[in-house]
């Protein structure tokens, strides 16, 4: 859908975008005067729920927005992609980033927003510079600025180039970046719609939620439901990485069967055995692969599998992973990434990477896996922001899922999986079939 007809970077002008039906949807909605209740009203329908990884139904999020406020009113959109394994939103900016700027048009007229930020994860500046080029093809042609398309409605869209701290996906310390301020969380209440940029009124969605919208106003928000599944509305975009043999984004309905999108992606490199996936980012509960070939790619379905969809995220591991060495890198990230504002945060992130650091090598103690458990029950729920979680939540399931890999290390001071057959598993792959 959002991804459809796009040619790399061949056909991601203006007049390419129109060509696919771009902009008809904005076109449409200020020739007929189309509501703002009836817009939000078919994102309701739609059931399209946030893609950024908390999955929050966006019908219901604009419908916060205080459009009777008489002062002004912000839209930002949350391009700041920086957990591994995701990839999505800077291929949607690469090459549909008109699509963005739609649906964040339509947003705007939608919540009566005079002004939107697209905030673009710093280490993609190639990506920023496209999407300012975007910006100015719009401007150009009238779809953007003042008195847009002719109308009395007027938005002012900029992109605002981040600095690649992952803390600044946060969408309060996104707010705080823009400002020109230390990208760090505030404290909720006062939510953004109520106190955001600026201290107004402000709606956050992600990039692909944004891009979304111009699809759901044509097709209607009843078509795009049945695309997916009850509760799960439309298509989505999956970063599918790891040990498969064509590792990219694939978009498909809600309530796909996992074993279809490994299918797509080429299945197991080389062949080998599943062993486990992180479905949705690498803040998400790590999955067995017996219990993940049983599901569907929908929210529902892992939440069910005791995981999450998040962002979309699919991180692909087969038997020639140790799973110490894969939650010792996950927990660097972490300690890594933590602002600092919160103590639990702060110092356990620091525990758990230290822990897993020396478990993986071999200067484990039989109780570190009571310690980690510990450490992680100490973190979650008391930290201002979800990094905390997102820290705490890989080592739990890492523990509980392959407890036994890890007390191997512990008593043995080395792999389970043996280092020849790990450096083996690592060796980039393509099948001849590919």
């Amino acid at each position: 859908m959002i991804l459809a007809g796009c040619d790399g970077d061949r056909a991601w002008r203006l007049q390419d975008y129109v060509a696919r039906g771009g902009y008809s949807a904005l076109k449409k909605i200020i020739a007929e005067k189309v509501s703002q209740d009836a817009i939000i009203a078919e994102l309701k329908t739609s059931v399209l729920r946030g893609r950024g990884g908390a999955g929050f139904p966006t019908g219901l999020k604009w419908s916060f927005m205080p459009r009777s406020f008489p002062g002004e009113k912000y839209l930002a959109c949350n391009s700041d992609e920086g957990e591994p394994g995701t990839f999505k939103d800077r291929d949607i900016l690469r090459y549909n980033p008109h699509s963005v700027i739609e649906g964040m048009t339509i947003a705007a007229y939608a919540m009566g927003a005079a002004r939107g930020y697209n905030y673009i994860h710093g280490e993609i500046f190639d990506v920023y510079l496209r999407f300012e080029e975007a910006l100015a093809e719009a401007r150009e042609a009238g779809l953007l600025g003042q008195n847009v398309l002719g109308s009395e409605f007027s938005f002012e869209l900029f992109a605002h180039h981040g600095y690649g701290a992952y803390i600044c996906g946060e969408e309060t310390a996104l707010l705080e970046s823009i400002e020109g301020k230390k990208g760090q969380p505030r404290f909720k209440p006062p939510f953004p719609a109520s106190y955001g940029l600026y201290g107004k009124p402000t709606t956050i969605n992600n990039t692909e939620t944004f891009a979304s919208v111009p699809f759901i106003m044509n097709m209607g928000g009843e078509t795009f439901l049945e695309l997916g599944k009850p509760n799960n509305g439309g298509m989505k975009l999956f970063s599918v990485s790891g040990h498969v043999n064509r590792p990219g984004n694939y978009e498909v309905p809600l309530g796909t069967p996992f074993a279809e999108v490994l299918e797509m992606a080429g299945g197991m490199r080389g062949g080998r055995k599943l062993k486990a996936v992180i479905p949705g980012g690498s803040s998400s509960p790590v999955i067995p692969a017996s219990v993940m070939m049983d599901c569907t790619m929908d929210y529902d379905s892992i939440s069910k599998a005791g995981s999450m969809l998040g962002s979309g995220a699919v991180i692909v591991m087969d038997e020639t992973t140790c799973m110490v060495k894969a939650l010792e890198r996950l927990s660097y990230f972490y300690f890594e990434e933590s602002c600092g504002q919160c103590t639990p945060c702060r110092e356990g992130t620091g525990w758990l990477y230290r822990v897993v650091h020396r478990i993986e090598n071999g200067l484990g103690r039989p109780d570190d896996l009571e310690l980690l458990n510990s450490v992680t029950a100490n973190i979650m729920g008391r930290t201002i922001c979800a990094l905390g979680d997102a820290a705490a939540m890989p080592v739990q399931s890492f523990v509980k899922h392959f407890g036994s890999e890890f007390e191997y290390h512990i008593e043995n001071k080395k792999c389970l999986v043996p280092p020849e057959v790990q450096r083996a598993g690592s060796q980039i792959y393509v099948s001849p079939s590919c």
